[in-house]
């Protein structure tokens, strides 16, 4: 029925492997204006995230009012994550043995935010030691885009059974992405969403919730079975 038996995992970057909230922050602090901190960050909309919440809001909004401003963050936050945003710790190691073992696929899939994603994501993760090249697949998607469609094509174009398919994520959309493709969820609640906000709001379960980036990295080891 499908004509490979590979496994396939999937990865999110921002809020899962790149600690996303940090050069945020930064960039954030360097345009004289607060996000916050990780509690209420998580609790936000989309737009709060990235404007800051209800306490520094007011600020911050007047400070993107104009193009240049929203441009100027923009940049800045180019420039943070290519210069000094981080992985998160683990998460190098964990990628780099998922790359390096055989029978599995390896990609990602992520919104990420900055100019020239790809040539971002190939900085930063460059100064870990890992080369993006190495991935299987690597897909930046429309922020008002599903992921849907990317899971799906990576197991089309892999021939791979959904029951041996993985998704890493840390937002509840995620989860519901990979349910959708009958793929197994790994979901995080130390990025973009809290573990509160994933397991009461949106009832997943919170036997697949990791709240912390070594535990996200056992369970992907455990049961990829890469050992420890």
């Amino acid at each position: 029925m499908y004509p490979s038996t590979d496994r396939l995992i999937i990865i999110d970057a921002d809020g899962t492997v790149i600690d996303a909230f940090a050069a945020i922050g930064i960039a954030f602090e360097r345009h004289g204006m607060d996000l916050g901190d990780l509690e209420r960050f998580q609790k936000r909309r989309n737009l709060f995230k990235y404007l800051g919440g209800i306490k520094e809001f007011p600020t911050n909004l007047a400070k993107h009012l104009g193009r240049h401003s929203r441009e100027a963050l923009l940049s800045t936050l180019t420039e943070v994550y290519r210069q000094s945003a981080s992985l998160y710790p683990g998460m190098a190691e964990l990628i780099q043995s998922l790359i390096d073992a055989p029978g599995i696929r390896v990609g990602m899939v992520t919104r990420n935010i900055t100019r020239e994603p790809e040539v971002t994501l190939a900085h930063l993760f460059t100064r870990h030691g890992i080369d993006i090249g190495q991935l299987d697949f690597m897909n930046y998607v429309p922020l008002r885009q599903t992921k849907q469609t990317y899971f799906r094509q990576a197991q089309k174009d892999y021939g791979i059974n959904p029951a041996l398919s993985y998704v890493c994520g840390d937002e509840h959309k995620d989860y519901l992405a990979a349910i959708a493709c009958g793929m197994h969820p790994f979901i995080v609640s130390y990025g973009f969403e809290s573990h509160a906000r994933l397991t009461r709001k949106f009832e997943i379960p919170e036997v697949i919730v990791s709240r912390t980036p070594q535990d996200l990295a056992n369970r992907v080891r455990h049961a990829l079975s890469l050992g420890q």
